[in-house]
């Protein structure tokens, strides 16, 4: 029996993942779900943003369904705990799919799996002051980028898709970005995949204009931050948008919205980027059929019109998992 964390963490999360949870019932029952908590809510219940009751089960589990955190203010000890999981499960592969669901949510006719490198790049933490300056260190080492290449491939001969392009600015940074496209290049070499490479400008550029070029994108970790951000915009907003920090032992799947204090607690949010990251891990379970149940419900549910506000409709967070959980018991 596989067996999965459930962490709805702050805000947002604790009505959308709810959600997710139903879905995932509705196509596995046979999957064992474990509550866990972490987040702002987290401390103020435990102490700790992070329990170690929550690690031990992380450690007993297959994988991990999580909402959304809300950062404190005033703690200058703060330290991520999505980001420590990352580290400590060594979570190296940020995968983001964006998908235009139906023709008319979204900008553009865009089908897009982005691969971010997840542990190295801009995001060391690794920063100086020094005679006024502040200098942050950058990594990019020859193991990150072989590794985030290799998983972006193998995803492409999983998922059949044709296209990979390596997205870096080499033309500036010139070791360390000509390093990952060179590895690109090695990597790819007898892979039944067309590979080709762009500057992080261009492609920000051409994902508006040109977007049915894209298959699957491979970069490091701030173009990827920055781009799969814009993707989500493109085809409706990062309520549509979900995720998976995926590593060689474990996953995490998350929708890439925040915890959007905003909004929270009025029962609105769109819960479809967490439902499809909650199909996402189906996926990573090797259970294709129960993935596939969900994002056929969800396609059919937009059609018949049950949306959120943020895509146009009037519905609430529940309202849309009561059509999509009737849409798959019919099935």
């Amino acid at each position: 029996m596989k067996r999965i964390v459930v962490i709805e963490g702050d805000g947002i999360g604790a009505e959308v993942v709810p959600q997710a949870v139903r879905a995932l019932r509705a196509v596995a029952p046979e999957i064992e779900l474990v509550p866990a908590e972490m987040g702002l809510v987290s401390k103020k219940k435990t102490g700790n943003y992070l329990p170690d009751a929550t690690m031990d089960a992380i450690d007993d589990s297959d994988a991990c369904l999580f909402g959304a955190i809300t950062s404190p203010e005033g703690d200058p000890g703060y330290r991520s705990p999505i980001l420590r999981l990352r580290c400590e499960l060594d979570l190296y592969a940020n995968v983001r799919p964006a998908k235009r669901i139906v023709p008319d949510i979204g900008m553009v006719d865009l089908d897009l799996t982005l691969v971010r490198e997840n542990s190295e790049g801009m995001y060391t933490g690794m920063e100086k002051e020094r005679g006024g300056a502040v200098i942050l260190e950058r990594k990019v080492s020859d193991k990150a980028c072989r590794r985030i290449c290799r998983h972006a491939l193998d995803l492409c001969e999983k998922e059949q898709i044709r296209r990979i392009t390596c997205v870096h600015k080499a033309n500036v940074l010139r070791k360390s970005d000509g390093m990952f496209r060179r590895i690109f290049y090695e990597e790819t070499a007898g892979r039944n995949v067309e590979a080709m490479d762009m500057l992080v400008d261009t492609v920000a550029a051409a994902l508006i204009t040109k977007p049915r070029e894209f298959g699957c994108i491979v970069t490091l970790n701030l173009y990827g931050d920055i781009l799969s951000d814009e993707a989500a915009a493109l085809v409706g907003g990062l309520g549509m948008a979900p995720s998976g920090n995926i590593g060689d032992h474990y996953a995490v799947f998350e929708p890439c919205h925040g915890s959007a204090p905003d909004i929270a607690g009025r029962g609105v949010a769109n819960p479809i980027a967490a439902i499809l990251s909650a199909s996402m891990l189906l996926k990573y379970l090797g259970k294709q059929e129960g993935a596939r149940l969900i994002e056929n419900g969800i396609e059919e549910a937009l059609r018949n019109g049950v949306r959120t506000p943020d895509i146009g409709g009037h519905h609430s967070t529940k309202q849309f998992g009561d059509e999509l959980v009737s849409i798959i018991e019919k099935e």
